[in-house]
């Protein structure tokens, strides 16, 4: 059994991996589903923000502890958030690496295979996982890059039969990602229960606190569940099959490796992989097909991926480390650099009018964020904005979140809080009628705003150059204007 410990070399290679993912990778605070998590640590940090609409953050902000922990840090260091986001994330990075190396130390034996899985690992972070919208890391803090590295230890610490830390890992990342952490809790049982037991159904969906129900859902769920396309097998791509196809058969061939090299930890860790993936993709056709569970597919079984996936990177890392790479380094050069300049141009693509690396100290260059930052600053706390329902898919906007960087209400979206209302059905009724509501947002006139304030509130809106006439516009840019609806 490997001490638990990380010797000084050990610790300044990691953190040079950890740099380096982070040139690779970008970072990029306020993007994506930071519009769903960050809100809630602001909202405990200033309970005077949003005073309107925070159920759409707020229901998940309600079923982990990740807002109150990111809030007690900034609270304890005196840090602002955006350093302390940024300070998380990089050690969420390196968290990851350490555990992979951890992981691969129970799999393999020689220095070489464990930092040719912690290499792999590192160029790796923000490759897709087939079908489900999520990635290994996301370029950006949120619960589920604290649940990944949390659920890598779990497994490489049962592997070192440390049993009371992986049970520490295993409540640590379900205290954060309840979700993503029943994953890791169904594998490690998984892990466990194999070489003992035929297999048993695995129960730990059933205690997941989503207020899950075999009643129907509020008739608006429909409406959302049409937009959330990975939640049903059925509507999957045949290239996004491969992505649950080819891990499977890969884990199967390293069993077989593994089996006549006798490497015991490698074969069952295999093993356990292939059924992990193969339970999942019977849950998610079954939560497919009856209109019935219809709700009950938002628990995305083939989420399970993720953490299958992340054990495909440390065992193939390791096996090309002792098989190919070996003491050769010009091998080594030919494999990870060029999967370094590849996603590395992957997330420049995703993220074209914004800095790679969004930095705590820096002002953005995107426009959308300019403009929301100066809402930040200039607006009243209790404002209520209206945006175009799918600005965040817009060509420029790379992905802003505006609650997340602006610190204001705002309407439903089409594209973040269609995500809330899949994830909390009650959620969506509301959802649909404020989207309705704003549905032909192309055409707006400044009568279609004032029908948002008399309804709604709205007092400001996010308007797309060129505007509209007789509006009162304190702030424009290239991309955006910021009015008043008066």
């Amino acid at each position: 059994m490997e001490p638990y410990v990380l010797k000084p070399k050990l610790i300044l290679g990691l953190l040079g991996l950890t740099a380096a993912a982070l040139l690779i990778h970008g970072y990029h605070p306020y993007a994506e589903d930071a519009e769903i998590y960050l809100p809630g640590v602001l909202k405990l940090l200033n309970p005077a923000l949003f005073p309107l609409n925070a159920n759409f953050f707020g229901e998940h902000a309600g079923h982990t502890l990740y807002p109150n922990l990111i809030a007690a840090s900034v609270r304890i260091s005196h840090l602002s958030l955006p350093w302390a986001a940024f300070l998380w994330q990089v050690l969420s990075i390196f968290l990851m690496l350490a555990a992979t190396w951890r992981l691969a130390s129970a799999l393999f034996e020689s220095d070489r295979t464990k930092w040719a899985a912690t290499f792999l690992m590192a160029g790796l972070l923000t490759l897709p996982v087939a079908g489900t919208a999520l990635y290994i890391m996301d370029q950006y803090l949120n619960p589920r890059n604290l649940a990944a590295f949390a659920g890598v230890f779990a497994v490489a610490e049962l592997l070192h039969r440390r049993h009371a830390l992986a049970l520490l890992w295993l409540a640590f990342a379900a205290a954060v990602h309840p979700l993503m952490g029943g994953f890791a809790i169904g594998f490690c049982i998984l892990l466990t229960v194999l070489p003992l037991l035929p297999l048993r159904s695995l129960g730990f969906a059933a205690i997941l606190p989503f207020g899950l129900t075999l009643d129907p859902p509020p008739a608006a769920y429909h409406e959302v569940a049409l937009r959330q396309p990975y939640f049903y097998l059925q509507n999957w791509a045949w290239y996004e099959w491969l992505g649950i196809i080819g891990p499977a058969l890969l884990f199967w061939w390293f069993a077989r490796y593994a089996r006549r090299g006798k490497i015991r930890n490698l074969v069952l860790v295999s093993r356990t992989a292939i059924i992990f993936i193969v339970i999942g993709t019977v849950a998610a056709a079954v939560l497919s097909i009856p209109a019935r569970f219809e709700a009950l597919a938002r628990l995305e079984p083939l989420r399970c991926l993720a953490l299958s996936y992340m054990l495909l990177i440390v065992i193939g890392g390791g096996m090309l480390g002792e098989k190919v790479l070996q003491e050769k380094v010009w091998r080594w050069l030919v494999l990870f650099v060029p999967i370094a300049l590849g996603m590395y141009f992957a997330q420049r693509q995703l993220f074209p009018a914004s800095a790679h690396i969004e930095w705590p100290w820096a002002q953005p260059r995107n426009p959308w964020a300019q403009a929301f930052e100066w809402i930040r600053d200039n607006t009243p706390t209790d404002a209520l904005f209206a945006l175009n329902p799918n600005h965040m898919e817009l060509p420029g906007e790379d992905e802003n979140g505006f609650r997340a960087r602006a610190q204001r209400s705002m309407l439903a979206d089409a594209v973040k809080d269609k995500g809330a209302a899949s994830m909390f059905p009650p959620l969506s009724t509301e959802w649909l009628a404020q989207l309705k509501d704003q549905r032909d947002w192309p055409r707006f006139q400044k009568e279609d705003f004032e029908h948002l304030r008399q309804k709604y509130g709205v007092n400001w809106a996010v308007i797309e150059q060129p505007g509209r006439s007789g509006m009162t516009c304190p702030y424009s840019n290239a991309a955006v204007l910021v009015c008043r609806v008066e």
